[in-house]
């Protein structure tokens, strides 16, 4: 690890640390509240921090004034966060250092493939060299390790090999940007993350970034993936599905109760303060169902 590291923001040893981390792409929608509440209830009843991290790097897909919107759709849920809201896009020192910390190890090449020549799982065809007349298009971490293997709070034990999954993927665009895989990986070491927890549709990414926690010399961080809403065809909800947005109230706050699986308060408890102060008081991470 190349010495003279940038400032750290690491909480105390033994202490629980968590995030939330939305995009600014759109309002808070029913998928978002469940990963922010499991988050939330699973930081707070172990006597830890709940951080909130806007991660804006996709300047395209943001959506002006759509974090505003978010922080408070959180705090009409009683969803206060710990310290101050960091925002990806002012962070760019970090990232850059630690991908030319990655560069001399000789662990990132240049690609000059297209999304569709990369395919679902990069083959590694530019690892020597790009050739062909081809332009520098993107960077990739190159994948040496085999089985990556770690205890998930929720789902059990996971094993995947990388190479087989995602192949070697992009850290970098070749035009500027810091690609999502090392940017969150980056941020949850200098941000002191000690559990993270979140939809398991970023289950496939953790493999990935635990390489990368590896080779940067960062502890490894625990994991906790929750189940994800889908709408009626299926689908996860998102912005592109185009899932509505919540308002804040307590009816809502319990369905996000009840879809985690998580206990419900006595019916006059119908308050957004008394439902958040009973969840976290009789919160079980392993009441929450894989599905």
């Amino acid at each position: 690890m190349v010495q003279d590291e940038p400032y750290l923001e690491t909480a105390p040893p033994e202490f629980y640390r968590g995030r939330f981390a939305p995009s600014p792409t759109g309002p808070l929608h029913f998928g978002s509240l469940v990963s922010a509440l499991g988050s939330y209830l699973d930081a707070k009843s172990l006597g830890g921090e709940w951080l909130v991290r806007i991660e804006d790097l996709d300047q395209d897909r943001n959506q002006p004034g759509a974090d505003s919107e978010i922080l408070r759709c959180l705090e009409g849920f009683g969803l206060w966060w710990d310290g101050e809201v960091v925002y990806q896009t002012h962070r760019q020192e970090l990232y850059e250092f630690a991908f030319e910390s990655l560069r001399q190890m000789g662990l990132v090449y240049p690609c000059g493939c297209t999304r569709s020549e990369a395919a679902s799982t990069y083959s590694g065809r530019c690892r020597a060299g790009l050739g062909n007349g081809k332009k520098e298009r993107s960077f990739r971490y190159k994948i040496n390790e085999s089985i990556v293997i770690f205890n998930d709070f929720i789902q059990g034990k996971i094993s995947q090999d990388p190479a087989f999954g995602s192949g070697d993927f992009v850290v970098k665009r070749a035009d500027g940007p810091f690609a999502y895989q090392l940017a969150v990986v980056v941020d949850d070491y200098h941000q002191g993350m000690t559990r993270i927890v979140r939809g398991v549709d970023l289950m496939e990414s953790t493999p990935r970034q635990i390489l990368l926690q590896r080779s940067l010399g960062y502890p490894q961080i625990q994991y906790a993936h929750l189940p994800i809403a889908r709408n009626a065809n299926g689908e996860k909800l998102s912005k592109q599905t185009r899932a509505p947005a919540v308002m804040p109230n307590p009816d809502t706050l319990l369905a996000a109760l009840e879809f985690l699986g998580l206990e419900s308060p006595p019916a006059e408890e119908k308050n957004i303060t008394e439902i958040i102060k009973f969840s976290i008081q009789h919160f079980d991470v392993k009441r929450i169902s894989k599905k």
